[in-house]
């Protein structure tokens, strides 16, 4: 990791460190490159290593809901750093979509999704961070994980 760029100097702030590409467990990769975009898998929350498990509005609340996407955000910049090389490589963070394994009445996907989308934002800062996004309430998560998110990013292009 580059000790000057902007963004890992605000991880070290955050005290933040960036985890290892974690292995898929079924069929595909982690992330693919199409041009300047990058598509990156859906990342499901973990907590203390293991699927973070629990549906919202049933016995995860909102405050909780958005510590795990915090916390996928932190595992899909690991994802986009493997992916680069350099997260001063991201040029914009075009799209990010949550979902969010709840209840047919819970209707706070949007402030859990707020999790992932204030942290981008505060690492890449406005101009590169501010995403378009969706947000959806879901059934079930692979493993009854409580929240899943991919994203979509551009990047520099390549030499």
């Amino acid at each position: 990791m580059s000790q000057t760029s902007p963004i890992y100097a605000r991880l070290q702030q955050l005290g933040i460190s960036l985890p290892p590409l974690a292995v898929p467990v079924a069929a595909y990769v982690p992330f693919v490159r199409s041009g300047n975009l990058l598509f990156i898998s859906g990342h499901i929350a973990k907590k203390d290593g293991k699927p973070w498990v629990g549906q919202l509005g049933r016995d995860v609340d909102t405050a909780t809901g958005k510590a795990a996407a915090r916390a996928i955000a932190i595992d899909l910049m690991g994802t986009l750093h493997a992916a680069v090389g350099d997260l001063g490589k991201i040029t914009r963070i075009v799209k990010l979509m949550s979902l969010v394994n709840s209840t047919p009445d819970f209707t706070e996907q949007h402030l859990v999704t707020n999790g992932a989308s204030e942290l981008l934002a505060e690492v890449f800062g406005p101009e590169v961070g501010a995403h378009a996004r969706s947000a959806f309430g879901v059934a079930q998560i692979p493993m009854g994980a409580c929240v899943e998110i991919d994203l979509v990013v551009e990047v520099q292009p390549e030499a």
